[in-house]
């Protein structure tokens, strides 16, 4: 099935300049002009007069030229006083090519467009658009003047002309069933086009806006819905097409001896998740499964019962961490439950002793050792993974999909099998989307034994308190951690304020022991701090956010967060997480300094009144929206640009139910709808 507005292209005909312009927003293909849609709409569709012209309102007033003259004030400036049968107005221009003093002379008939504001003289206009009115009648225009998303030299006057020459085309195919267009009430394609690119005289502005739920908009959006599950579900059956491993669950293999040496039972969430990605394994194509849960919910256990599958199979599994600290952390974990099975585990760390970085990679290249740990190190080229067949990625939102990728092609001979674990629980919504690529595992039990989190607001004013409070616990007995936040995404400023909150919290309490990790430290420092902190040799522990995951430490139950409103919902979580790992009563208190804006002010709420990981990532995705929730453009998912999941969700499960269906029964007609959505984004996806 082929569509002609993708085959031609109008930017073919323009200038190599114009076209790099148009490219820059997206617009190479005759379908992306007219996928491009309008921010606004202006009515100059209708002329007010000057009269009845009211301050604020946006309105286009005709009349003749009275008076126009070049003022040198403070500024220079050109003022124009314009009339018509009912009173008059003053237009300014503060910014103005020479040529257009001359055309506003008077007796000269033009339609000033701008919003009314009030004046030394009386209302006014501040750089209205103008245009001249011929003595024969200039006709109005016949429909609503749109307003585009832009870019810097792209006039809006040339992207109309380029718009107006698409829908002149002949119409992109209708690719949507009639009776389901019918069904939900929308209207086709060509219509709902042509209604928000031309919406005629007449039409309330205000009802064809991008937030409102025309069905014009609907339409759209349910098409971009559908093109995104259809592109996801394509690279999933993709993807299932691949060979993989086939890793045998066995009675006596290293799981299951392993599941009989630990000191704890796994939950019946840990039971299920372990049960599906056992199932995975043991098929003969790559596993691509997310495994969400709240912190502490148990990820790592099941991680790790996934790699000794692969083991006990003769084959190697590795598991990437985003950073140093956690990465460190995995590897004492592992090695605790690895060792007295007899399985040594290898650290790939992007610094360290070479000698010994070298003989970890021969031991891997040898495929001498089946396990290892590591950063984003474990994808530079030395790093050799013949045998691997399980590749572990822990807080997956902070890889993007060409490291996941490159990870998988560290073996030759199959594609191994994907697991990604993420403490960011996903909403239903997002998943459906974003994530109908992937199988979902979702572990939503805590262990026995986790103690609710008392969690406080407190501003900056109180810090004496807080730092008295603080002695009091340690004194008793209690650990604490002290987080400095990241400053205008500066490290060095970060680092500064984690330096001096260290030492005035030295200088105040010269009784406790306190310790300071932060990024600029080298990994055997930071390694030592940490040991230090969780043999309990140390009282407070002040660090920037590289504690945000993976340390475990039951001993500690306070945790101070430093300026808390400058975090995201989902960093206060995870950080929150950190204590609450033993059976003492733990307690987060949140600094902030006010005044807070309206939007930090509802994190702080939310975190306040929530320690359900669930309900807290659905608020933040009211927040935040769907693509800065997963970090999108990491993700290798193709961006929704029409549709929003909190307030598009009615349309969501038929889009998936009619992409399924053109799939199996209609391939073709689902290709041409992901091309026209899509385009060559889709190859990202195998990923």
């Amino acid at each position: 099935m082929t569509d002609p507005a993708i085959e031609t292209s109008l930017a073919a005909s323009v200038s190599p300049a114009l076209a790099a312009r148009l490219s820059r927003i997206g617009l190479v293909r005759n379908i992306d002009f007219l996928l491009h849609l309008p921010l606004r709409y202006e009515d100059e569709t209708r002329l007010t007069p000057i009269a009845e012209a009211k301050i604020g309102d946006t309105v286009q007033v005709e009349g003749e030229i009275l008076h126009s003259e070049i003022l040198q004030r403070k500024r220079r400036q050109l003022i124009a006083q314009l009339r018509d049968d009912t009173g008059t107005l003053h237009a300014r221009w503060l910014n103005f090519y020479p040529s257009l003093p001359p055309r506003l002379a008077p007796g000269a008939r033009f339609r000033f467009f701008g919003e009314i504001r009030a004046g030394f003289s009386g209302i006014e206009m501040v750089h209205p658009r103008i245009s001249a009115v011929s003595e024969s009648d200039t006709p109005l225009p016949a429909a609503l003047t749109p307003v585009y998303p832009t870019t810097a030299g792209l006039a809006q006057s040339a992207l109309r002309k380029l718009i107006l020459a698409a829908l002149r085309l002949p119409p992109p195919p209708e690719l949507l069933p009639p009776e389901l267009c019918a069904h939900l009430g929308l209207p086709t394609l060509h219509n709902a086009l042509s209604l928000l690119h031309q919406p005629p005289a007449g039409t309330d502005p205000a009802t064809l806006a991008p937030e409102n739920d025309h069905p014009a908009w609907q339409r759209l959006r349910f098409e971009e819905l559908l093109a995104q599950q259809i592109t996801l579900r394509r690279a999933w059956a993709a993807r299932r097409a691949q060979t993989a491993p086939v890793l045998h669950a066995r009675a006596d293999d290293l799981a299951a001896q392993l599941l009989t040496r630990l000191p704890f039972q796994l939950t019946a969430a840990q039971e299920r998740a372990l049960a599906e990605i056992d199932a995975d394994l043991a098929r003969a194509h790559p596993m691509q499964r997310l495994l969400q849960g709240d912190v502490g919910s148990g990820k790592t256990i099941l991680a790790a019962l996934a790699m000794l599958r692969a083991a006990s199979n003769g084959q190697q599994a590795v598991l990437m961490a985003p950073t140093e600290i956690l990465a460190e952390q995995h590897h004492q974990r592992l090695t605790q439950w690895f060792a007295p099975l007899g399985l040594a585990l290898e650290r790939i760390a992007a610094t360290g002793n070479r000698k010994q970085r070298q003989a970890a990679l021969q031991r891997l290249q040898s495929q001498q050792s089946r396990i290892a740990v590591g950063t984003h190190a474990l994808l530079e080229d030395p790093v050799a993974l013949p045998a691997l067949a399980l590749a572990v990625v822990d807080e997956q939102h902070r890889f993007g999909v060409r490291q996941r990728l490159a990870l998988r092609q560290k073996t030759t001979h199959s594609v191994p099998h994907l697991l990604m674990m993420s403490a960011t629980p996903i909403p239903r919504t997002l998943a459906m989307t974003h994530f109908a690529d992937l199988d979902c595992t979702t572990i939503d039990e805590l262990p026995p034994g986790r103690t609710p989190i008392r969690t406080l607001l407190a501003t900056d004013a109180r810090r004496a308190e807080i730092i008295a409070r603080l002695a009091h616990a340690c004194a008793s007995g209690a650990q604490a951690y002290w987080v400095c936040p990241l400053i205008e995404e500066s490290e060095t400023l970060q680092l500064q304020t984690a330096c001096e909150t260290h030492a005035r919290l030295q200088s105040e309490l010269p009784q406790l022991a306190i310790g300071l990790v932060h990024g600029r430290l080298k990994p055997a420092e930071k390694a030592q701090v940490m040991q230090q902190f969780s043999d309990g040799a140390l009282h407070i522990l002040v660090a920037t956010t590289v504690i945000e995951v993976g340390v475990d430490v039951p001993r500690a139950s306070i945790m101070v967060i430093e300026h808390a409103e400058r975090f995201g919902l989902a960093q206060l979580h995870q950080l929150r997480g950190r204590v609450g790992r033993g059976r003492a009563q733990s307690t987060c208190i949140l600094l902030y300094s006010p005044p807070l804006s309206a939007t930090a002010r509802d994190r702080l709420q939310v975190i306040h009144r929530h320690t359900d990981g669930f309900a807290i990532a659905a608020e933040d995705l009211r927040i935040r929206g769907p693509g800065e929730f997963i970090g999108a453009r990491q993700s290798g998912v193709p961006i929704l640009r029409l549709a929003d999941l909190t307030r598009d969700e009615p349309l969501i499960a038929p889009a998936r139910q009619l992409a399924e269906e053109l799939l199996t029964h209609a391939p073709e007609r689902a290709h041409a709808i992901a091309q026209r959505w899509f385009g060559a984004t889709e190859a990202l996806l195998n990923a």
